[in-house]
């Protein structure tokens, strides 16, 4: 909520936020889009259910940055492409995919943010 009310308070957001064992993927959190490629406003956000609590935040806060992402446009989906402001980066490596660096990125900063309006 702290999320959605800062950085989308304007979109009406339908989030949902399950938690499992994701090791076998070889990940700690997945953000699925639910709706349409277009002006996708229905998310899934799966993050693994072992994680102590900042690793929990941060991993959410990476996955609330790609939903950011869908809803401002600049990350789509477009049948099998994945789009990055217009541009095809399908093929791209994990850590040469400009969403991944960005949600990297502003995970820490949101994190500290975050962490700050709770003191």
């Amino acid at each position: 909520m702290w999320f959605m009310a800062k950085y989308m308070p304007r979109h009406k957001i339908d989030l949902e936020v399950h938690h499992r064992g994701l090791l076998r993927e070889g990940v700690y959190g997945w953000c699925s889009v639910r709706d349409n490629d277009y002006r996708p406003r229905c998310f899934l956000i799966e993050i693994h259910n072992r994680l102590d609590i900042e690793q929990y935040l941060r991993v959410l806060f990476h996955e609330l940055v790609h939903v950011h992402q869908h809803v401002k446009g600049d990350l789509r989906d477009k049948g099998s492409l994945r789009l990055w402001k217009g541009v095809d980066y399908t093929e791209s490596d994990y850590q040469d995919q400009p969403w991944e660096i960005e949600a990297h990125r502003t995970e820490k900063v949101l994190y500290e943010h975050y962490s700050r309006s709770k003191l």
